[in-house]
């Protein structure tokens, strides 16, 4: 059996964002690999996930359609590149499902995103969010286009959410 890879972040070209939150990580896991649940949560409001994929083993799509309050449609599509139940997700919008390089073009950054959970106290869950750049203009960018409060108030809407599961 192989282990577990351990993803370390470098200050430098990656963005974390660590919280401990009052849910079970099954409840977590669950609102991070139903589409339906995606949908509800997964953008800060006012912004909207009106689609969403997923084909949920490694090589697997993820792809979601974000709407802007203006109503312009954002899709962004990534590949999974490993998927433990209830431990870990990891994706990246760097290649396609099926591990082929990406064609997109976008202002937003290319990053891998790393989503652990681990059992916290009675029912807790901590759950860290690591956003993985190619260098460090890219996580300036994705820095500066609100990382830490977007990503934050996901995880306020996914907790919600969780919480009525």
């Amino acid at each position: 059996m192989t282990r577990p890879t351990v993803y370390q972040p470098d200050p430098k070209l990656d963005l974390v964002l660590e919280r401990i939150v009052d849910v079970p990580r099954e409840l977590v896991w669950a609102a991070w690999t139903t589409p339906e649940h995606v949908k509800k949560w997964f953008t800060p409001v006012p912004w909207t996930t009106v689609d969403c994929e997923i084909d949920l083993r490694p090589g697997g799509i993820f792809r979601t359609v974000m709407r802007s309050p203006e109503g312009k449609d954002f899709p962004h599509a990534g590949c999974y590149l490993e998927v433990l139940e209830n431990e870990r997700l990891v994706w990246t919008d760097a290649l396609e499902p099926g591990y082929r390089p990406s064609s997109r073009t976008s202002e937003v950054p290319t990053f891998t995103a790393v989503i652990t959970l681990e059992p916290h106290g009675n029912g807790s869950t901590k759950y860290t969010a690591l956003a993985m750049h190619k260098d460090e203009e890219g996580r300036r960018q994705h820095d500066e286009m609100g990382f830490h409060e977007g990503w934050g108030q996901a995880l306020e809407q996914l907790v919600d959410l969780a919480k009525s599961l």
